[in-house]
């Protein structure tokens, strides 16, 4: 197994932990599905962003932000393909912002793992922070063992945080209060998000 020492890997979770906490489209979707649908409805889509997020560190350790550098025309195309699909998940939540909500005992639908995995793959991102991230903790990461137990840390980092967001936005006063303004609170997210998604194509 290569030599990662523990206070690599603690590095490693805490700087992970401080970008996480750097609001994104992905927890601004977790926390209005959250409110809307409850703890057992959202967990699922929660689960999904955890993973997709997840995923850029994976393609990190098999040096997709490498190729990103040496091909800058690829991450440009990237980005514009994930700033149009945050733009349509922002204009769905407009357009059904004012919509009554549903008897949650009859609800079926809704965005489950894979949407939740497909919106934080939309932002690539995560994969140059990744990528510099692992180059100045592991300089000399090599073999098959050393990245699996990066990206096992990575991935429980990633799943501590949905699930967290998940469970206190769905709890009652939460839920509550937005119940009492659902219309603006979706409109604002459908913002926020629509806001990053022009902010990725720009920014090219």
């Amino acid at each position: 197994m290569d030599a990662i020492s523990l206070a690599q890997l603690t590095l490693f979770a805490g700087t992970l932990a401080l970008a996480i906490l750097s609001p994104g489209p992905g927890i601004i979707a977790c926390a209005q599905a959250a409110m809307s649908r409850g703890r057992e409805r959202a967990m699922p889509f929660a689960l999904g962003l955890a993973f997709g997020a997840s995923l850029w560190g994976l393609l990190a350790l098999f040096g997709l932000s490498v190729l990103f550098r040496l091909v800058p025309q690829l991450l440009v195309l990237m980005k514009i393909a994930g700033g149009v699909y945050l733009l349509w998940v922002a204009w769905k939540m407009w357009r059904h912002a004012a919509d009554p909500l549903p008897d949650l005992a009859a609800v079926q639908g809704g965005p489950g793992f894979l949407s939740g995995m497909a919106l934080n793959l939309s932002n690539p991102k995560p994969a140059l922070f990744y990528g510099a991230v692992l180059l100045s903790i592991f300089p000399g990461l090599h073999g098959f063992a050393g990245p699996a137990l990066i990206y096992l840390v990575s991935l429980t980092c990633e799943l501590v945080f949905y699930v967290l967001v998940t469970l206190l936005m769905s709890t009652g006063p939460m839920r509550r209060r937005y119940f009492g303004a659902k219309t603006w609170i979706d409109r604002i997210a459908a913002g926020l998000i629509g806001a990053l998604g022009v902010t990725l194509i720009l920014r090219h």
